[in-house]
């Protein structure tokens, strides 16, 4: 992460929880005037303190660090309220019911926007016994390649992992409506309604 904590963001996260600078410097271990100093921009708190400081002010490491606080309205967990990330390191695919602070590799991931489906990404599918025969018409090279399919309806996710130089297709059990979503790793993620 390239930022630090700045003392607004602190002073901010303090009187949204309704605690004095005094109560707040007591649940870390430190003295009050320490706490000024920060919200005051005239010091900076420890290393060490970074993860009690988080977690006296309720927020994630990433939260403090960054300034932006995540409060995920998605109380029911909807599932086609998914957001998905992508570790553009490892590779990571990370999928949450809501809003998140998510970071691999020391990377703050925003989350992916879907796009509809575009016709150099067109996905068939077939109905076939109990399940969708799902495949995407697309190249499967070690530079351009669908990375994932997944398939949300309100109460399941189901999902596929692919690898370069193999197809992209797999099966669904039926579950109602919902949406298909893929990921190429040149173009991001796109998703379409069956």
């Amino acid at each position: 992460m390239d930022n630090y904590i700045t003392g607004a963001t602190i002073k901010r996260l303090r009187e949204a929880k309704g605690l004095t600078q005094l109560q707040l410097a007591e649940e870390i271990g430190v003295g009050s005037k320490a706490v000024s100093k920060w919200e005051t921009a005239k010091g900076l708190p420890d290393i060490t303190l970074i993860e009690p400081l988080a977690k006296a002010l309720s927020v994630s490491v990433a939260e403090l660090m960054s300034g932006d606080t995540v409060i995920n309205k998605n109380v029911s967990a909807n599932i086609l309220r998914s957001k998905f990330y992508i570790c553009p390191v490892c590779g990571n695919v990370i999928r949450t019911t809501g809003d998140a602070v998510i970071s691999c590799c020391g990377i703050s991931l925003p989350p992916l926007e879907a796009e509809d489906v575009d016709g150099a990404h067109e996905i068939t599918v077939e109905k076939v016994e109990d399940e969708h025969f799902i495949t995407v018409g697309h190249e499967m090279t070690k530079t351009h390649f669908i990375s994932f399919i997944a398939y949300l309806t309100t109460d399941r996710v189901q999902f596929v992992k692919f690898y370069p130089e193999g197809n992209a297709e797999t099966r669904f059990q039926l579950r109602g409506r919902g949406y298909v979503y893929l990921y190429c790793n040149k173009h991001g993620l796109m998703k379409k309604k069956i």
